[in-house]
């Protein structure tokens, strides 16, 4: 068999798949992006579980969750949901940067396996540092059999800007 990629300086060239390279200028306040879909498996659920060390009984007891739990099934662990909603939107740009996430809500439950997406939209944006700027990105997690939100925070990123001599003089006049 031929291969056809057998050019090493010709293959590194080509841009891996996922991941972005846009600087704060590309982003406009307003922007959505949705995700693809995913189950949530018991398998994930319960290896994530046992790596956190959290048994909790609506998590990892079957008899509790069914004959005495408040949901008549067992639940899928916030944290889960969290680290699962967010990796849908995860873009892979290589010119931002986590600063932290507020306003985490688990509103409703999930269950196994249970499908969820993600809607990401950008709140806000605003030149912070002489390097980068800020956003306010909020996530909406959604369970897609029924269309309820069962996730909500707010991530907030840093982001290089393209031009920060231009960037830098935004900052001033926003502070005078």
């Amino acid at each position: 068999m031929k291969n056809p990629n057998h050019d090493v300086a010709k293959r590194l060239q080509v841009p891996v798949w996922n991941q972005d390279n846009k600087y704060y200028e590309d982003y406009q306040v307003g922007e959505v992006d949705r995700s693809i879909r995913r189950t949530i498996s018991e398998g994930e659920m319960m290896l994530f579980n046992c790596l956190l060390l959290d048994m909790h009984p609506y998590v990892g007891d079957e008899i509790f969750a069914t004959k005495e739990g408040m949901f008549g099934k067992r639940i899928v662990p916030g944290a889960l949901v969290f680290s699962f909603g967010m990796g849908l939107m995860a873009h892979n740009n290589t010119q931002t940067f986590s600063y932290g996430y507020d306003r985490l809500r688990f509103i409703k439950p999930v269950f196994v396996n249970d499908t969820i997406y993600t809607m990401r939209t950008l709140l806000e944006k605003t030149p912070k540092y002489e390097e980068l700027g800020l956003f306010r990105v909020s996530y909406e997690v959604f369970r897609a059999d029924d269309e309820e939100l069962v996730l909500y925070c707010e991530h907030l990123q840093t982001v290089k800007y393209r031009d920060p001599i231009k960037a830098r003089s935004e900052i001033v006049k926003e502070q005078s």
